[in-house]
Parts: structure tokens; sequence; C-alpha cells
């Protein structure tokens, strides 16, 4: 089965461009050209991956993706004409998983969105050894995407999983940006600045007390192991009964 992607432009000439060149490229691609559009396709069919124009009329591509990103895992490629590093930034913070600038390069958009369509397959493949990973009080199944946090669900993007996946099968090393980069996104575009902007979007759902995602000042980060949380829990629990005494 093709694998089906939703591109979302009010540009007609851009929608046709794409459109012709990712069916050539062997994906089934639906169209948009409005956000209220995108919002009303989404509500009825699943897509594979969403490219998103920003500056659009009406409900720009921002305000799209918030709406609809804890809905959709898939991932989004913004494009835009607005090309600042604060622009950018924005961007990803909302969830997005890229961010491409226009004019872009046709060859550089497909190889982007294969990559992340591969990555999305390999998601779903069976995996050697144990599908389950568990540190302190969150737990991961890779076999059913799912994550929980004192056995609470967790609503996580796939990129953010896959993050979390990455860090807590290295616990306990520090791993730098680059290597978390193309341990995680596995490719050579982009900007291993995405790798803060998803460590933060992930300490905000998971982690806002910072317990088990590490900043390694200079270095990178860690994810702390099963002992290093229990040392720390434990140093907490006697400084608080030191206070009380």
């Amino acid at each position: 089965m093709k694998q089906k992607i939703l591109i979302v432009d009010d540009d007609a000439s851009i929608l046709m461009l794409l459109s012709d060149v990712l069916q050539e490229n062997g994906y089934d691609v639906i169209t948009a050209i409005s956000g209220e559009e995108c919002i009303r396709l989404i509500k009825n069919e699943n897509f594979d991956m969403i490219i998103l124009d920003i500056m659009m009329k009406g409900i720009s591509g921002l305000d799209v993706c918030r709406r609809i990103r804890d809905s959709v895992s898939c991932p989004i490629l913004f494009l835009s004409a607005k090309d600042t590093s604060e622009d950018i930034v924005n961007g990803l913070s909302l969830g997005a998983d890229d961010y491409l600038t226009k004019p872009f390069v046709l060859e550089e958009l497909v190889a982007r969105i294969n990559a992340h369509l591969r990555r999305e397959s390999r998601a779903g493949m069976p995996r050697m050894g144990s599908s389950v990973l568990k540190i302190g009080d969150i737990t991961l199944n890779r076999d059913t995407m799912a994550v929980t946090k004192s056995e609470k669900s967790i609503a996580l993007s796939t990129k953010e999983f896959e993050l979390l996946a990455y860090l807590m099968q290295n616990a306990g090393k520090t791993l730098s940006r680059e290597k978390i980069f193309h341990g995680v996104w596995k490719t050579s575009y982009g900007d291993v600045g995405t790798v803060a902007i998803n460590i933060k979007n992930l300490r905000a759902k998971l982690d806002p007390d910072w317990q088990y995602i590490k900043t390694v000042w200079g270095s990178g980060y860690m994810f702390v192991t099963q002992s290093s949380f229990t040392d720390e829990k434990a140093r907490k629990e006697k400084d608080d009964e030191a206070k009380k005494q």
C-alpha cells in the first residue's frame, strides 16, 4: 500500500508541483488549499506525513500544527518563506518534525520526506530483544508505542517517542547533540539545534523537574540509570529528613 501524504498550501501552483513530484516518487498524495480544509481532512483520513505551509490565509500553518499535534502522530514538515532561527525554533517547538525554507530544492524535500517515512516504517518493524524499557517510574513499550509515568499514560509525538527510546537505550551515557541527532533523525540534513527543542518538549511532557534527562553542560544530555535515579531519590529523602530534625 502506498504511503499517503497530505500537502497543505494556499498556492495552487506549489500544490500541483509537489503533488506531481511525490506521485512520481511512489506516494499517494492528497492536497488542501487552506488550514480549514486540512483540519477537515485529518478528522476523516489517516496520513503518513503532512507537509504544511506556514503563511496561509485564514488559519496559519502554525495554528494548524498546534491544533492537530496531540491527535496526529505522523511527521509534520513545515514549508515557509520565514527563515530566521526564531521562526524555525517556533515551528519546531509546536511539534513539527522538520522545517524547510522557501525557495527549496525539490530533491532535498523528497530526500527529507523519504528519510522521515523510512523511520516511520522501521518504527513498526519487529525488534530484537526486549520491547519494554523501564527506568524509575517511566516505562516505554516499543511495540505499542506507549509511554507511561507512574502508570499514567503520556502522549508523545513519534519523534518524541523515538528520542525518549534512544535516550533510555543509552541511559548513563553522555550523548552530544550531534550523536543524538544522527541516532534519532538518521540523516545529515537539518540542524542539530532540533535536538534541544525536542528535549525541551519531552521534558515538558515527561520530566518537568529534570530528574531523568540531565543536561551535561558543554557536552550534551544524559538519561539517568536506574541506580543513579535511586541514589538521587535516596539523597533527597535523606536531605528532607535532615531538615525535619
